[in-house]
């Protein structure tokens, strides 16, 4: 099924600077502003090949890919990042909390090239819809680079455990140790013994790979292929470097995404009088919203509301949640909060059409005060299941964008693959 397997990657060497001032958060996740405070952290920050600068004084809008391009030819030729000597594997772990935990959790991926598949294949599956303009983006910046710059995250069934167990046992070197100012430990220890690359090839073989983060690089990936036309054997463009979990891992954490809503300001009373043939309703402090959202589970909102205090609303009826939103969408599909938060509320109950008064938040402190800086209204839910995203996958089906948020992000900067490395 998946083709997986080690490659040469470039990582930073000591003449870059200290790691911790050149790795950064993927592209999609910064603000301009963050972006910018990376890019001053260091001159060989992965931001200046991820999200290169638009200078005043360029000829036109793409000027800027060309300059990441002839910025990681440069590092390359001057020793900033350095080529692995032989194929590997990556192991990378991850040592994080989440929000309301003093418990600490490890994730243990592995970073290897995937060959890329059109979905219809059915060997790697997606879950969510993308944006069409953060494709063209990646495009350009891949057409420019020839390199992969960032990894994706992807995810495998795992039946008790096993391959994770033989990823964590692998003998390797370590070759990254750096905790984020998030307070996320990463650290990356280099597989290159080639049995045990086999082997771990070998048990990936079989598997189907769910894409947890990453669509758009993953279809613009597919796109970049696609444009090369037939060719005999495998060729570079046939691949992309991915971070597999297992689905079995212990630290696999997945968590919500939260709406703000601006320019549609409502009152808690204008809220009952539309939502309440299908919602009822209790009174609670806006801090208190998200911890009684997680307290109550399934089907059941926060609506934080300028003022201090906000509504709990939780839906009467959800066996019937099928019949309520119309379409031709499975039961499954139908059934999922964000779902329900979209279709039923938003469109049908509070005439919220289209994206542009939506704006997204996986911090629920942030949601909740999202009210006294301007915004109308900030709804905080739960997040689907790893067993939900998987079935809508199978199912060929796709949950609205930002449903899913695999915590913590998969850290830029760790190593970078350029396609001129390719060994077929």
């Amino acid at each position: 099924m998946a083709t997986i397997r080690p490659f040469r990657g470039l990582r930073f060497g000591p003449s870059a600077g200290p790691i911790e001032d050149l790795v950064a958060p993927p592209y999609d996740v910064l603000s301009k502003e963050e972006r910018d405070l990376f890019a001053a952290k260091s001159p060989h920050n992965i931001v200046h090949l991820t999200l290169p600068e638009q200078k005043e004084d360029d000829r036109n809008q793409y000027v800027k890919y060309a300059r990441s391009a002839s910025t990681l030819a440069e590092w390359t030729r001057d020793g900033s990042l350095v080529l692995e000597p032989a194929p590997a594997f990556y192991r990378y772990t991850q040592t994080f909390k989440v929000y309301g935990s003093d418990q600490p959790l490890v994730r243990t991926s592995i970073i290897a090239l995937i060959k890329v598949e059109p979905y219809e294949k059915g060997v790697v599956l997606p879950h969510e819809q993308t944006f069409p303009k953060h494709k063209e983006d990646r495009l350009r910046i891949l057409e420019a680079t020839r390199a992969h710059l960032e990894c994706i995250f992807g995810l495998y069934e795992d039946q008790g455990g096993l391959i994770v167990d033989q990823v964590s046992k692998a003998p390797a070197r370590k070759a990254i140790d750096v905790t984020t100012e998030d307070g996320v430990r990463h650290v990356v220890e280099t597989i290159d013994d080639a049995q045990a690359c086999r082997a771990i090839a070998d048990a990936l073989a079989d598997k189907k790979v769910w894409i947890a983060d990453g669509h758009h690089r993953f279809e613009t990936a597919c796109a970049f292929r696609a444009m090369q036309g037939e060719k005999d054997g495998l060729i570079a463009e046939d691949f992309m470097m991915m971070a597999l979990s297992s689905m079995s891992d212990p630290g696999l954490s997945l968590l919500p995404t939260h709406r703000t809503i601006k320019n549609k300001p409502m009152t808690a009373d204008d809220l009952r009088s539309r939502m309440g043939s299908h919602f009822t309703f209790s009174e609670a402090p806006n801090h208190e919203l998200f911890d009684r959202v997680v307290e109550a589970g399934d089907h059941t909102f926060g609506i934080a509301l300028p003022g201090g205090t906000g509504l709990l609303a939780k839906m009467k009826e959800p066996d019937k949640i099928k019949e309520i939103i119309e379409g031709d969408a499975s039961p499954k599909l139908k059934a999922l909060d964000v779902t329900i938060l979209h279709k039923l509320i938003f469109e049908k109950l509070l005439d919220i059409q289209g994206l542009d008064l939506v704006g997204y938040t996986r911090n629920p402190e942030e949601a909740m005060n999202a009210v006294n800086d301007g915004c109308s209204m900030a709804f905080l839910m739960n997040p689907p299941t790893v067993e939900d995203m998987r079935q809508i996958a199978l199912g060929g089906e796709k949950m609205p964008q930002k449903s899913t948020f695999y915590y913590p992000k998969i850290l830029s900067g760790l190593v970078v693959w350029s396609l001129a490395n390719f060994e077929a």
